[in-house]
């Protein structure tokens, strides 16, 4: 097979075009709006529609199930009375055709949510172009238009059939009860298409009346309705027939059904049949598919006037294409790279499609029932904060209400904001990165916001799936504070034998799942001294603003805060244990509901004290040396409280997350810094995948570790270019001045991608790179929201610092385009803001400071610190108009 041409960009807003398309089996692309509707389409157009776990339009598909047609759009054209073709290229004939025969040739072009695929057909003279997108409106249908052209000088008779299998029922029945729930089936033929609505949802809610139809409906376009349908999927397809070769198709069935018709008890088939016609050489005609999912009682007849005709279609996809352009255009990069700058459209897209399909609901994403995990709740939100901060305070306050009083949390994630549910099966999993992730989001919310109150509004906690009572019987409730000093405190005294913290179910590579025991996570131990310490300056900065020496919290806190009162001894694990064992037996027999009062200068004093007795133990005792004289950080201990990395007999072992947190949080010096980097380069970096794998080959079954040792390396977990800990990487090496290694990280991530014929991913960051190169589970992966982060707050150095905004680039040469400019628009203070960089002189990132900065022309004052700007705030959000311009000059 010839090598496949990468995608090319053809647009200013993400539009991209990829030739030879269907060549590639698992590529999927996802068509979504904000009101449930999810959709995932391929080359060929399989892929399924749904709007969650049981209610799925077309038949639920994971990546194997791309590679056949169960769960294909089709839309059949017979020919002349011979030749049977599909517009789709969903037929037996064609894929048998598919590597000997030349005549047919397809493209992909696509933007931002939608996707249309041009097929030609040399041998028939026909080319068909297939348009698919979901509305922006609160409808929950996906809209398709079937254009189908004569490219040849003669007629051309056409009898036409869409055709789409409609499953309607929760993926649980695919393999129960498959054939039972299809008795539910209640289907019925309308004026422009098939309608199917069963009694009862049949899965493990248990047997409750249905109140969710399905249909596919269509017509010509001018709004023409078909002349009939093929209502049940096996009177369609015919004895001996299949989806791929339909008796209804190829035998031009005349024996189809009017409007009016109701059948019971069947498959339902979507089966809508046009009117034949004589297209003539050069003539086009097109017809308009809409597949609805209506959860209450819909008029499909209104639904179907409403979007099916061609001029209705146009109008709702240059609706599509202006509310996706509007919405991302709140963070725009303008570097000299205009492919990386469009690349980032679609990086930018992603925390957004996450929102909507969670971790669930494409076909990677095969695992969980749709939400988001923990984790994900806080990470989604860091790119949030920079595209829509304006429901974000509300989104931290109900997130806060899932931390448990004993520094854990609930793991089961409802659909609404700040609904969180017992755990699975009612078995409570406990990763101990889990209460880091909190503070990191509402940090970087009050540095972009100045919204110290926050962190005094008070919120409840989760208790065995509902609100935690005090003894007296009411409902007891903490300050935001409490909330992130429980999670903190707890986790720094329930350390392992070697003084970690215990890595218990993992950590987040969820793939550490088997040391629950005696395993420890040094790596995010580091990642919890770093957040006390910031803890620790976010209390200094409320004592200061706010004019306040104490802070009321839970009596029971007093035994967490051990150096206000006692002696301490942070070396000691038996001390540590015996600590929290106290805290967690006052706890066990019901919270009193009593608060004191804490002298703000002392906790503060007290979280400095943990947090630095963090950062000496990690250089003490994780520093280590292999014999050939390569320093790095060691990341865990296994079930056997063996040290993890390092020398061993099968070869040197290293992990990235071991090294990405001891840097971000600022216990590695600089020279440390560097012997990790020099490191990583000879352990982990490959360029074959992308970049920096997740660790070394450990060359065996760690059944005292993890599951992920099961994977084959270089998969997923086990050894993966891991696209998330990888920008991190990135990101925490921007953080601490090491510009050049971290613009390489990034760098290969993207020019991997940009290989299309090796990663064979769309433009967007996918969660891993395999063993061959190819990019994995795309679109749904916190790794877009790192970057998004590193790119606006590292890279174009545009955060916020306590409400103010801070301008510190660290921009290298390439970056800037041939009039010296780079810039980055971004929200803040409740502006849009173009804030456009100017190196004249061309200096490189450790020679330039920022000089001068201009707000609408007007040089303004700033506070330079260590050569970035502090600007207050007030001078942005003084200016009359939404958007502002900046301009800052590098010298």
């Amino acid at each position: 097979m010839k090598k496949l041409d990468r995608w090319k960009f053809t647009g200013k807003n993400g539009e991209f075009k990829v030739e030879n398309v269907d060549q590639s089996t698992y590529l999927y692309f996802p068509l979504a709006n904000e009101a449930e509707m999810m959709s995932a389409i391929t080359p060929r157009l399989h892929g399924d529609i749904k709007t969650g776990q049981n209610t799925f339009a077309m038949r639920p598909v994971s990546l194997e199930d791309l590679h056949n047609t169960k769960s294909a759009r089709n839309f059949w054209l017979k020919v002349n009375d011979r030749e049977v073709w599909s517009a789709t290229g969903n037929s037996a004939a064609q894929f048998a055709k598919k590597f000997s025969d030349q005549t047919e040739t397809v493209e992909l072009n696509a933007g931002l949510l939608w996707h249309k695929i041009t097929r030609t057909n040399e041998k028939l003279s026909l080319k068909s172009e297939v348009t698919n997108f979901v509305p922006t409106n609160s409808d929950t249908v996906e809209l398709m238009q079937v254009k189908i052209k004569n490219t040849g000088p003669e007629d051309l008779k056409i009898e036409p059939t869409a055709a789409v299998p409609i499953y309607g029922r929760s993926a649980d029945n695919l393999r129960d009860h498959r054939h039972v729930t299809s008795l539910l089936h209640r289907t019925k033929t309308i004026e422009k298409g098939v309608v199917v609505k069963p009694t009862l949802s049949f899965d493990e809610r248990g047997h409750k009346p249905n109140e969710v139809s399905y249909a596919v409906l269509g017509a010509e376009a001018d709004g023409k309705a078909p002349v009939g349908f093929f209502p049940v999927l096996e009177d369609y397809i015919g004895d001996g027939g299949n989806l791929e070769w339909p008796e209804a198709v190829v035998l031009s069935s005349d024996d189809y059904l009017k409007a009016g018709a109701e059948i019971d008890g069947y498959e339902t088939m979507g089966a809508l049949k046009f009117e034949e016609i004589t297209l003539r050489g050069g003539a086009e005609a097109a017809y308009i598919i809409a597949i609805s999912t209506a959860e209450e009682e819909v008029d499909f007849e209104k639904l179907a006037a409403k979007y099916c005709s061609q001029e209705a279609f146009e109008k709702h996809l240059a609706e599509n294409k202006k509310f996706w352009q509007q919405k991302l255009n709140v963070v725009d990069i303008d570097s000299a790279d205009q492919e990386f700058n469009q690349w980032m459209k679609w990086v930018s897209l992603q925390p957004i499609l996450r929102r909507i399909y969670g971790c669930s609901f494409l076909p990677s994403h095969d695992y969980g029932r749709g939400g988001r995990g923990w984790r994900d709740l806080w990470q989604d939100c860091l790119a949030l904060l920079l595209m829509e901060p304006e429901p974000v305070r509300d989104l931290l306050y109900n997130n806060f209400s899932g931390v448990r009083i004993d520094g854990s949390n609930a793991t089961i994630i409802g659909s609404e904001p700040g609904e969180f549910k017992a755990d699975r099966n009612n078995i409570k999993r406990v990763w101990m990165d889990h209460g880091a992730w909190p503070l990191m989001t509402t940090k970087l919310y009050i540095d972009q916001s100045g919204d110290l109150d926050f962190l005094l509004k008070e919120q409840s906690y989760f208790e065995n799936g509902s609100e935690l009572k005090a003894q007296n019987g009411e409902i007891y409730q903490g300050s935001i504070i409490e909330h992130l000093l429980v999670q903190h405190l707890t986790h720094f005294f329930d350390v392992g034998e070697h003084n970690n913290c215990l890595l218990k179910n993992g950590d987040w590579n969820d793939g550490l799942d088997m040391a629950e025991n005696r395993g420890e996570s040094v790596a995010f131990t580091a990642l919890y001294g770093s957040n006390l310490l910031d803890l620790a300056e976010l209390l200094k900065a409320l004592a200061a603003e706010k004019s306040i020496k104490k802070i009321e919290l839970a009596a029971e806190l007093s035994i967490l805060l051990d150096t206000v009162e006692e002696d301490f001894d942070y070396q000691s694990v038996e001390y540590k244990r015996e600590v929290l064992s106290d805290y967690r037996s006052r706890c066990e027999s019901g919270i009193s509901g009593q608060k004191i009062d804490f002298n703000l200068k002392e906790l503060t004093a007290d979280l400095e004290a943990k947090g630095e007795s963090i950062f000496e133990h990690l250089n003490q005792n994780e520093w280590i040396e292999t014999k050939a004289g390569d320093k790095f950080y060691n990341g865990y201990y296994d079930d056997d409280g063996q040290r993890l990395e390092g020398d061993h007999p099968k070869g040197v072992r290293m992990t990235l997350t071991g090294q990405v947190f001891p840097i971000m949080a600022g216990a590695a010096d600089q020279d440390q810094i560097k012997q990790v980097v020099d490191s990583a380069d000879k352990y982990l970096k490959d360029l074959s995948v992308g970049g920096y794998r997740l660790n070394t080959d450990f060359k065996e079954l760690k059944t005292n570790l993890g599951r992920l040792f099961g994977f084959a390396y270089g998969h997923k977990e086990n050894g993966a270019m891991f696209s998330h800990m990888a920008v991190m990487y990135s990101n925490a090496l921007y953080k601490q001045g090491f510009a050049e290694a971290g613009d390489k990280v990034i760098d290969y991530i993207y020019q991997h991608c940009k290989d299309f014929d090796t990663s064979r991913t769309y433009p967007g960051i996918p969660e891993y790179i395999n063993q061959r190169g190819r990019g994995m589970y795309p679109y749904l992966t916190g790794s877009a929201s790192w970057l998004l982060l590193t790119v606006v707050t590292q890279i174009f150095g545009v955060r916020g610092e306590l409400g103010n905004l801070v301008l510190d680039p660290k921009l290298l040469k390439k970056h800037f385009d041939p009039a010296a400019k780079a810039a980055v628009k971004t929200i803040f203070a409740d502006k849009l803001l173009n804030i456009s960089y100017f190196n004249k002189n061309q200096l490189g990132v450790k020679d330039y400071q920022v000089q001068e900065v201009k707000i609408n022309g007007q040089s303004v004052n700033f506070e330079n610190k260590a050569g970035a700007a502090v600007v207050e705030r007030s001078l942005i959000s003084k200016q009359h108009d939404q958007e502002v311009n900046i301009e800052v000059i590098l010298n």
